[in-house]
């Protein structure tokens, strides 16, 4: 990898585009004098190749100038794409050059004569672009795979074609300097050939890119790591885009929805984390949909419903006659509500738990105040609540199953007292009948005890002071 910060990459994509473009101009001159000296078409077809390399450079140092540029309101996957239509660009000028050569050379072996001069400038102007091709490409090549360049990748391809269609050029001069002047077109033949197959293989990587075709393997590579997360049960929707370095992923997976909010935004980032990990290139962007599971009782699926409304349901009781269930349950809803709006919510509930439990169940709600704000409030001074467990104590004989109270505590909040206590059952004793008689316990503390607003029995076995 390249060391440093972005900016120097931009950096070394650019000087390595520009040394390029520069190496293309120099050669491009080179072989069209020596081409008009010798009369080779072999040599001229170099040239028009190497003055198609110099503006396809020129297009490469422009495009990765443009596409380092930041995404923007307007482009918001970025520029890199650039890259990938000066690559296609470059595929165009590529087959229209084949186009050329194979017309000029099939004039040269049917119809004209065309006497070549097979010079020992001819030669080494050859073997001096064998030498900068592979230099260049050998450059090229690195900096493209250090910074997932397409544009980068594509010239140094094209000059790897370059060398190949060189050493065929240099064959058929040997040829003509003993006494087969036809090797020369057929040399060019030859060289279009190697330039076509460089097009070809250019052309569909950069259609690719551009059609938004998915790197080979990535969507596996993908589904696999998200479904290693905990939670995940299943990748519903993946859509995979490449733009230059970047593999931008989108994908929606499935999660259990008794999950809560920040269980499902863990998930997600463990995702994001773990494919990032894997494919370094990527960004990732997960949405999680949470799906009803086989095993769901009503109860759970109750709770989830109103937990969905923004409800908290407490007392739910399910009873079955004749085949048919029968639900009753409270639901807590702002205490500043009126009849009308309580109605309404409680209602809405309602109808979503019909559609989704059937019509064989009956369903019947009863919307309880619940105050979900939070208030000052203030202790009572320590002989006043001295005063109240002792009143507590008094009415905890009436109940025969109380074995202790203890833990009384008090705070006044607007006026009213909440208070809570903790009462000491027998460990053996059934919870229910222990619920039912803390519950009688609390009408006693608000019928016996003024002003009082709420009170919490905290029931537990012998033992835990």
């Amino acid at each position: 990898m390249i060391k440093g910060s972005p900016k120097s990459k931009e950096q070394l994509k650019q000087s390595v585009a520009l040394n390029s473009a520069i190496a293309s101009a120099v050669l491009t001159v080179m072989k069209a004098i020596v081409g008009v000296l010798t009369g080779s078409m072999a040599v001229l077809s170099e040239a028009i190749q190497s003055g198609i390399d110099l503006t396809a450079g020129i297009l490469t140092y422009f495009a990765v100038r443009q596409g380092d540029k930041p995404a923007d309101a307007k482009h918001t996957y970025g520029y890199a794409k650039i890259e990938s239509v000066s690559a296609f660009i470059e595929t165009g000028l590529l087959f229209v050059t084949c186009g050329w050569i194979i017309y000029e050379a099939s004039q040269r072996l049917f119809v004209k004569t065309v006497e070549v001069n097979p010079a020992w400038y001819a030669y080494a102007v050859l073997v001096i672009s064998i030498i900068v091709n592979f230099s260049r490409a050998k450059a090229l090549t690195k900096v493209a795979k250090e910074t997932k360049s397409p544009a980068l990748e594509a010239d140094a391809l094209n000059f790897n074609m370059d060398n190949l269609s060189s050493v065929m050029v240099i064959v058929g001069l040997v040829f003509v300097s003993f006494g087969f002047p036809l090797a020369d077109p057929i040399a060019a033949i030859c060289v279009s050939i190697f330039i076509a197959y460089a097009a070809y293989k250019l052309g569909k990587r950069t259609l690719d890119a551009l059609i938004d075709t998915a790197p080979e393997g990535a969507t596996l590579r993908i589904t696999e790591e998200a479904k290693k997360i905990d939670g995940v049960l299943g990748v519903e929707k993946l859509r995979v885009r490449p733009a230059g370095a970047t593999v931008f992923a989108e994908m929606v997976v499935t999660v259990s929805r008794k999950l809560s909010q920040e269980q499902v935004d863990s998930i997600c980032s463990r995702i994001e984390k773990r494919i990032k990990h894997s494919i370094p290139e990527a960004d990732i962007m997960v949405r999680a949909k949470p799906v009803t599971l086989n095993n769901e009782t009503i109860i759970e699926r109750i709770q989830i419903i109103a937990a969905n409304h923004g409800l908290s349901v407490h007392d739910i009781t399910i009873h079955i006659l004749s085949g048919k269930k029968y639900v009753t349950f409270h639901a807590e809803v702002d205490t500043a509500y009126t009849v009308e709006k309580a109605h309404k919510a409680v209602s809405k509930l309602e109808r979503q738990l019909m559609d989704e439990l059937g019509d064989e169940v009956d369903i019947c709600a009863h919307a309880e105040p619940y105050n979900a704000g939070i208030a000052e409030g203030v202790e009572l001074p320590p002989e006043e609540v001295t005063m109240l467990a002792k009143k507590i104590g008094e009415m905890a004989k009436q109940l025969n199953l109380v074995k202790e109270v203890h833990g009384v505590k008090a705070r006044k909040v607007d006026g009213r007292l909440f208070i809570s206590f903790h009462c000491v059952y027998d460990g053996k004793t059934p919870l229910e009948e222990a619920h039912k008689q803390a519950s009688t316990f609390e009408y006693l503390v608000k019928g016996n005890i003024p002003l009082t607003k709420r009170v919490v029995v905290h029931i537990e076995p012998p033992g835990f002071k």
